[in-house]
């Protein structure tokens, strides 16, 4: 009996060693993702950036989001303005290898109005 509960302990173990692991690898690219949505929020909040020409804008977001070390392109946001407003799309891939397995995540952050 001893040794049947020493296994099942063990494969405990190594199950929740397991999902630590993908979710420390997992964590990085939704926290940066999340650091990029709050910027593109403060963006479309100030009214300060509506006024500025949509390259100017898009070449900001390219560069936080290089900051933060995400794959986002340059066809990747759509920073739309209409009157007062501004709209900003962007669209980016991270690959993620899990112990040989990849897995791509994909990301949508998007802020003001539509």
């Amino acid at each position: 009996m001893k040794a049947a509960r020493l296994v099942r302990v063990t494969a405990g173990v190594l199950v929740l060693a397991a999902l630590t692991l993908v979710g420390a690898v997992l964590i990085r690219p939704y926290a940066a993702n999340w650091k990029l949505q709050r910027y593109l929020n403060d963006l479309t909040d100030d009214p300060a950036t509506a006024g500025q020409p949509p390259e100017s804008t898009r070449s900001k977001i390219i560069e936080k989001a290089s900051a933060l070390g995400l794959p986002l392109s340059r066809e990747g946001v759509q920073v739309t303005p209409s009157q007062n407003a501004l709209r900003i799309d962007a669209l980016y891939v991270v690959h993620v290898d899990i112990a040989g397995y990849t897995v791509d995540l994909h990301f949508r952050p998007a802020a003001g109005g539509s």
